[in-house]
């Protein structure tokens, strides 16, 4: 919930469908190239049902069909990032590595400041009829920002990661 204006003395009231656990979940994934500098981004949405740890390892399948070389994957220590599907992946994929960032480090992840620019710009003060309308909303946005390169590299630039910009010219150049 955000701010918004309303009469003196007169709280608004913003109605929606409301029970307790009706969510869509989200998992999303940035990617940069270190050789052409290019960002991407893929996710997929669920409106039914959480995330757990096979579909997180179908969705790192899927990324990897999408990119060529070496994949770095840099996540959180989720519990859905565990488990037999993600032991399966490293040994099916050698090209995959994943490093686990320290607990409780979202400023560390590119991927929360895109969760942040969704939650607390594009969906504030939104009401969806439905958990359908919610995740139709969630993936417009999404695609949106998709094709806006400028923007996946400001959610980029704009985490505290331990490593140099890919964007910043090598000295000497």
């Amino acid at each position: 919930m955000r701010r918004t204006w309303a009469p003196v003395g007169a709280t608004p009231v913003l109605t929606g469908f409301g029970r307790h656990r009706d969510k869509t979940s989200v998992i999303a994934a940035l990617s940069v190239s270190p050789v052409r500098r290019q960002l991407g981004l893929s996710f997929r949405t669920d409106a039914h049902d959480y995330l757990g740890n096979t579909d997180v390892a179908d969705f790192v399948r899927q990324v990897l069909r999408q990119l060529r070389g070496p994949v770095m994957v840099v996540w959180d220590r989720g519990s859905n990032h565990r488990g037999e599907p993600i032991r399966e992946l490293l040994r099916r994929y050698g090209r995959l590595s994943i490093a686990e960032l320290p607990s409780y480090s979202p400023q560390l992840n590119p991927v929360e400041c895109l969760w942040s620019y969704l939650k607390h710009g594009k969906l504030a003060n939104f009401v969806p009829d439905n958990v359908v309308h919610l995740d139709d909303v969630v993936v417009e946005h999404l695609c949106e920002t998709l094709v806006n390169r400028r923007l996946l590299r400001r959610l980029w630039e704009g985490s505290d990661l331990p490593f140099p910009s890919p964007f910043s010219q090598p000295e000497g150049q």
